[in-house]
C-alpha cells in the first residue's frame, strides 16, 4: 500500500502541477492579467474542497455499511479505481500533446471577452478531477488498511506529493534532467501496470465473497520472488504480480492485458484517421 500511495499521489499531483503551471504561464505572458492570478488561486481552493467532500461521502458511506455490504462496497471501489486508471492513460494520450496550446487559446478567447472565470474553472476542474481521481484511487487500494497504517501511510502521500513538486521542477527545466515526453511513457506503463495490481485485487475479493470460484494454484514462483516478502509485496501491489496465482488471477490478468492492448490499438487508429481528415 505504500508503493501504491507514493506513486498515486505523485502521478495526480503532477498532472494537477501541469495543469496549474500552463495557467499562471498564460497570466504571466500578457499584461492586465494580475486578477487572472486571483481566480486561479480560488479555483485550485474550490477544486481541493470539491475533492475533500467526495473523500468524506466515500468514508461516510463506508462507515454506514457493514458486513458484506462492506465487501462489496470495496470491491466496486478497487474496479472504480482501476477503471479511472484507464480512463486517465488513454485520455492524456489523447490530449496530453495539446494541451498547453488548448488551454492557451481557449484562455485567450476569454481574456478578450473579459471573462477571467474560465481561469478559475478550469483550475477547479483540474484539479478536483486530479483530487477525485486520487480519492477513489486510495479508497480502493487502502480498502482494509487499519488504523496502524494511518501514520505511514500519511508519510506515503507527504511523499508522493514531495516527489511531484520536485518531479515538476526537473520538468520545468526544459528536459534538461526530464522530458514530458518520458515522463508521461514511464508513468503510464507504471500507471497500466497499477490498474492490474488493482483488478486483481478487486477480483480476489469477488472470490472471497464466493461470487468467483477458487482453485488451486496453477504454479508456484516463490522461490524466486515471493510476493509475501517485502520486495515481492511491493512488486506485486504496483504490478498484480502473484507468485501462486489461480485461474481466475490468470484470467484477469489476460482480459485486462488484452483489452489494454485493444484499446491503445483502438486509440492509435482513431489518431491515424483524425491526422488524415485534417490534412
Amino acid at each position: 500500500m505504500f508503493g501504491q500511495t507514493v506513486f498515486i499521489l505523485w502521478r495526480e499531483s503532477v498532472e494537477a502541477l501541469l495543469v496549474i503551471g500552463i495557467l499562471n504561464s498564460w497570466i504571466g505572458q500578457g499584461g492586465g492579467r494580475a486578477l487572472a492570478r486571483r481566480y486561479l488561486w480560488g479555483g485550485v481552493a474550490a477544486g481541493i474542497f470539491a475533492a475533500i467532500l467526495l473523500a468524506l461521502g466515500l468514508m461516510g458511506t463506508g462507515a454506514f455499511l457493514d458486513g458484506e455490504m462492506q465487501d462489496y462496497f470495496q470491491a466496486g471501489l478497487l474496479f472504480a479505481a482501476g477503471g479511472l486508471i484507464l480512463h486517465m492513460v488513454l485520455w492524456m494520450r489523447r490530449h496530453g500533446g495539446r494541451m498547453k496550446q488548448d488551454l492557451h487559446e481557449g484562455l485567450d478567447d476569454a481574456a478578450r471577452d473579459g471573462h477571467f472565470w474560465a481561469v478559475f474553472l478550469l483550475a477547479a476542474i483540474a484539479v478536483a478531477r486530479e483530487g477525485s481521481e486520487t480519492v477513489v484511487f486510495l479508497s480502493g487500494v487502502l480498502t482494509g488498511a487499519s488504523s496502524a497504517d494511518v501514520l505511514p501511510l500519511t508519510g506515503a502521500a507527504l511523499v508522493g506529493f514531495t516527489l511531484a513538486v520536485l518531479t515538476y521542477a526537473a520538468l520545468q527545466m526544459g528536459g534538461r534532467l526530464l522530458s514530458w515526453r518520458m515522463f508521461f511513457r514511464v508513468s503510464t506503463a507504471l500507471l497500466l501496470m497499477l490498474a492490474c495490481a488493482i483488478f486483481v485485487n478487486a477480483v480476489g475479493t469477488l472470490v472471497s465473497l464466493g461470487i468467483l470460484p477458487y482453485t488451486d494454484p496453477l504454479w508456484d514462483t516463490s522461490w524466486l520472488l515471493d510476493d509475501m516478502s517485502v520486495v515481492g509485496g511491493l512488486i506485486a501491489s504496483l504490478t498484480g504480480y502473484r507468485s501462486q496465482p489461480d485461474t481466475v488471477t490468470l484470467a484477469t490478468w489476460a482480459v485486462y492485458w488484452a483489452a489494454v492492448y485493444g484499446l491503445l490499438r483502438w486509440q492509435g487508429y482513431q489518431a491515424v484517421r483524425l491526422a488524415e481528415a485534417r490534412q
